[in-house]
């Protein structure tokens, strides 16, 4: 016997010992069984020769009139005791000598009695027992659809139901108040001013009818009577977007000075530094070219005439680092191929640039955004990486232009949060693509290298980066 089985038993035995005794009627059944004990008492002993016209077994079988009644009105408790009342009264009759009590049929007919006491009382008790459940759940469903109702109506962000098919059901009242009183029956997607499905509004923000930002929320509701359901709630992203609208304009602005500095640095080291250089460097050549000039002397001015080449080199290559004018003149691919030039010199680097797709020019700001980020890319694998090769592509497609450099260094571990926001290489990067409309990804592998991808949207809305 399982443990739920011997739980079961042990319900049926508490509930069978536990009688009605205070009640009046219960009392009346029972004095209803004595009534026909002694009835069918006094025919067996008075009246044995009138056994045909007054069969011994109708009494017994009378008795399932008072334990029905019992089991109706008090379930397994009234049945069960009136008949163990009932069988005790018949004790008298059983024991009658000659077989006056008809102690054969009475037994048969009193364990049929028992028989239909207990699995009649039983049944009554269960079927009372699933009632009340029924009625506990529907109850709690009630408490919970009027506690939906009470939230549903006080909620300050616009709350629609739609029905399966896709008009609305019903609105709270700051739906009402925002999408006018003829909300009700007319579809989602006109209120909400969309062509597309609810599926694709799903997390979208509209600026809705009263010019406020509103984020939109979908769940699906459990079936009702009318079918399935649909919840949109409208939630009001206001305040959020325009900290996020500030944000991005901040970093726009931080962007634009930075480039803006870079541009009149490098304009000044063209202008004046590199220019002193060159005319020291030709005055040097003058000088050791003088007649009388001791060896000695021409020598060492020729050298000095090389450092100061060699000075203006390197003030011409920071000052295209600063703003290449290959970028503005030729573009992108041009750009990143001079730049690679000047890093594999420089480096023992063995770098390749691959280009797929038809060349075209996006917005100044993009293209900046884009050498930027490769720029910086690259600089990240010379200084940290330990790679022999890099290879970057450049994929030009019909929506945006996507970016890739890939190298073969030790790569790093991810830690646990944001990776972009632990390096501030990485910081730039994923800034600048977030605020050209598109996105950063970095994949390193410990010990095999470092891939960062990055996309940008060949027409793009967002906010800008000043060059």
């Amino acid at each position: 016997m399982t443990i739920t089985q011997r739980a079961d038993l042990a319900a049926v035995a508490r509930r069978t010992a536990r009688p009605p005794i205070g009640e009046l009627r219960f009392w009346t059944v029972q004095a209803m069984v004595v009534l026909l004990a002694g009835l069918h008492l006094f025919v067996d002993l008075e009246a044995s020769s009138a056994e045909g016209s007054f069969p011994g077994g109708i009494p017994v079988v009378l008795l399932v009139i008072p334990v029905g009644y019992a089991a109706l009105r008090y379930g397994l408790p009234g049945s069960a005791w009136t008949a163990i009342w009932a069988t005790l009264l018949w004790l008298p009759d059983l024991l009658l000598p000659r077989d006056e009590g008809h102690v054969g049929a009475d037994v048969v007919d009193l364990a049929l009695v028992v028989a239909v006491a207990f699995f009649f009382g039983h049944w009554i008790d269960a079927e009372r027992a699933a009632h009340a459940r029924v009625e506990e759940v529907t109850a709690e469903r009630l408490g919970i659809e009027a506690g939906y109702r009470d939230l549903f109506e006080a909620n300050r962000s616009p709350i629609l139901v739609l029905g399966t098919d896709g008009g609305v059901g019903d609105a709270n009242p700051a739906a009402l108040a925002l999408l006018g009183s003829g909300v009700v029956g007319a579809p989602i997607t006109a209120l909400l001013g969309s062509t597309g499905d609810l599926d694709a509004l799903a997390g979208k923000v509209l600026v809705l009818g009263d010019g406020r930002d509103y984020r939109v929320r979908v769940a699906g509701l459990p079936a009702g009577p009318t079918g399935a359901s649909t919840q949109v709630v409208l939630e009001d992203v206001t305040e959020e977007r325009s900290r996020e609208r500030r944000a991005d304009r901040y970093a726009a602005l931080v962007v634009a000075t930075e480039e803006d500095q870079r541009r009149r640095l490098a304009r000044e080291l063209h202008d004046e530094p590199l220019q002193l250089f060159l005319h020291l460097a030709r005055r040097l050549e003058s000088l050791g070219r003088t007649a009388g000039v001791p060896t000695t002397v021409a020598v060492g001015l020729g050298e000095a005439r090389l450092q100061a080449l060699d000075a203006a080199t390197r003030l011409r290559g920071l000052a295209r680092d600063l703003r290449p004018p290959t970028l503005d003149q030729l573009g992108l691919v041009a750009a990143l191929t001079s730049f690679l030039a000047d890093v594999e010199d420089a480096s023992s680097l063995d770098i390749e640039l691959a280009v797929h797709g038809d060349v075209f020019r996006l917005a100044a700001d993009a293209e900046l955004g884009a050498f930027r980020i490769v720029q910086e890319a690259v600089r990240n694998t010379v200084r940290h990486a330990g790679a022999r090769r890099v290879r970057v592509t450049v994929d030009f497609t019909n929506e945006d232009l996507r970016l890739e450099v890939a190298d073969d260094g030790r790569g790093f571990v991810r830690g646990d949060g944001d990776l972009a926001s632990n390096h501030l290489g990485l910081l730039g990067m994923a800034e600048r693509a977030r605020l050209l409309g598109g996105w950063l990804d970095v994949r390193p592998v410990p010990g095999a290298g470092t891939t960062i991808a990055a996309s940008i949207p060949r027409d793009r809305t967002t906010a800008t980066v000043a060059g």
